[in-house]
């Protein structure tokens, strides 16, 4: 039975006791809802893996409630201890070299020599990374390859009965997963767009590097971060992208001005806002999933997002819902 634990002093305290014993907590964080363990104990981070049905050669994040303490784990470069100044607390994941020390499992790094860092932004989870006084790994809280969770009950849809508890902090603000940078070459690379935008980075260190995406053979060699699987973030009704009319099996994912003749229609910011939009995105997949599975359609249609800012993240997410499985 997982517990549903309020954001209160006593759930977030009950929370953890419950990852200091090895169980698995989902909890909030302004982006999505992660699924936390210790990221100290080997047996907790694999059951990580097996709840989530993940990939072992998918690393995970692993969460922080400050700089410090995140930089004691890793070997920080000019760049990222300038970027964490910046957007720390926030939506920016740093992949950095581990330090010789870090007591983090190797397993949570999938083996490498890197780490995933972060520090999230939400009160509750920095509260609880600190009642916890241990790295936290948390990748999102749902089954592999899925849509990610943006509310306490997107969690118990997917994971009820497979966690001890999850944290009800809320809706997440910014509901896309964060940014991830690797620091660990001559300039940084943008392995996934998220809540922090390029443009926001390049800003501050120079040119970001694109990386080009993993085929799924090169994938089954080993990631350098989360959220790189060629299908990712996917509903159970295929996706169609970039559409300019909508057919009758169809539901539509709409953006600005919603196409006319969809069976149902989700949209992300009828005023072509893309912080509403990246906020809406999973809630919409889920809905048209559900609602698409309900009416018999084939397929969800999605309205052309711009590539820009937080528009970069949301196509990502889009593609690679949308890419072979």
């Amino acid at each position: 039975m997982t517990e549903l634990l309020p954001d209160t002093e006593a759930g977030i305290g009950r929370a953890a006791e419950l990852i200091l014993t090895g169980e698995l907590v989902a909890f909030g964080t302004e982006t999505v809802f992660g699924l936390g363990a210790d990221a100290t104990n080997d047996r907790a981070v694999a059951a990580i893996f097996t709840a989530k049905g993940r990939p072992h050669f998918n690393p995970l994040i692993c969460h922080y409630p400050t700089r410090k303490a995140a930089f004691a784990h890793v070997v920080a470069n000019d760049a990222a201890r300038l970027l964490a100044e910046e957007f720390w607390p926030g939506p920016l994941t740093m992949v950095l070299p581990r330090h010789i020390a870090c007591p983090v499992a190797l397993l949570a790094g999938a083996g490498l020599e890197t780490l995933a860092v972060r520090v999230p932004a939400l009160l509750s989870a920095l509260t609880l990374l600190r009642e916890v006084g241990r790295p936290v790994a948390a990748p999102s809280a749902n089954r592999s390859g899925e849509v990610s969770p943006s509310t306490a009950m997107h969690v118990l849809q997917g994971l009820s009965g497979r966690i001890a508890a999850v944290l009800d902090t809320g809706p997440c603000r910014v509901g896309l997963e964060s940014t991830v940078l690797d620091l660990t070459g001559p300039r940084p690379v943008l392995l996934r767009p998220g809540g922090v935008t390029a443009e926001a980075i390049e800003a501050l260190v120079g040119p970001v590097g694109r990386p080009i995406p993993p085929t799924i053979a090169e994938a089954s060699r080993g990631l350098r971060s989360p959220g790189l699987l060629v299908s990712h973030y996917a509903p159970a009704l295929a996706v169609r992208l970039d559409v300019a009319a909508v057919a009758a099996n169809e539901a539509l994912l709409a953006f600005g001005v919603a196409l006319p003749d969809a069976a149902c229609v989700f949209n992300l910011s009828e005023t072509g806002d893309l912080t509403e939009a990246a906020a809406r995105l999973f809630t919409g997949l889920r809905w048209l999933d559900a609602e698409g599975g309900r009416l018999g359609l084939a397929r969800i249609a999605a309205m052309p997002v711009p590539a820009t800012g937080l528009g970069l993240a949301i196509n990502d997410r889009l593609q690679r819902a949308a890419a072979p499985r």
